[in-house]
């Protein structure tokens, strides 16, 4: 994408609709180069739908999507992956039935060598090397989650989306995925990462914002004034 001034991920007044009713309404959030972000809130909040339009998954209605300082609102996922938007669903998405090497070498629509995918993805999460021909549904849901993400940089992104990377892991296996993340946005990566659990990505974010019925009410750096936001918007009592 060549030289980059500012924010590799933009979202300026963005809103989006399903089946006609509004659920962003207006959102402002920024990732820089190496940066983490947790956009946090609670469920129904908007915040898998903000990660879906930056992904090119789910139109804006209104506003700008920007990637490297371009307009690139209203693009498709996949022209959006093919200029280094990696989104990582809820969920894990591996295939449960294919071996974690067959779910590996079904990224070489990347132009990497199956043998380059295998060396990368084994040094980064050495236990996906252990366990190579065992069936993906067989491994733990944090060996899962390791495998969705070196399925995921096997595309070399530029800006990666997490959602829920913590659902139904235990909070050690957690501390560890995250420890991960944080050496990939050491490595220039724009990282956002949607969490409801705000504890298990503050240890490792830059920035965090609070997403709430579709707004960002408040963001800033992750600090007491944060927990204090969370505790109001969780609990129902904010405006």
């Amino acid at each position: 994408m060549g030289a980059i001034g500012g924010p590799l991920l933009e979202l300026s007044g963005v809103r989006a609709a399903y089946d006609g009713i509004t659920v962003l309404h207006g959102v402002d959030l920024t990732v820089d180069a190496g940066q983490v972000v947790a956009l946090l809130g609670p469920n129904g909040a908007g915040k898998t739908t903000t990660l879906n339009v930056a992904a090119g998954v789910h139109p804006p209605s209104a506003g700008r999507l920007n990637l490297g300082g371009r307009d690139v609102s209203g693009a498709r996922a996949g022209d959006l992956a093919r200029s280094g938007v990696c989104l990582i669903p809820e969920g894990r998405g591996v295939f449960p039935n294919l071996s974690v090497r067959d779910n590996l070498w079904m990224m070489t629509f990347t132009g990497r060598t199956r043998e380059e995918i295998e060396d990368a993805a084994y040094a980064r999460f050495p236990v996906l090397g252990d366990r190579r021909t065992q069936a993906a549904g067989t491994l733990s849901g944090g060996e899962q989650q390791m495998l969705a993400l070196a399925r995921g940089l096997t595309t070399d992104p530029a800006v990666l989306l997490l959602d829920e990377l913590s659902m139904g892991l235990a909070p050690l296996v957690v501390a560890d995925l995250y420890e991960r993340v944080a050496d990939i946005a050491r490595e220039g990566v724009a990282v956002l990462i949607v969490e409801q659990f705000a504890a298990a990505v503050l240890k490792i974010a830059d920035h965090a914002a609070v997403l709430a019925r579709g707004r960002i009410p408040w963001q800033g750096p992750p600090d007491r004034s944060l927990h204090a936001e969370l505790s109001s918007y969780y609990l129902g009592s904010a405006p």
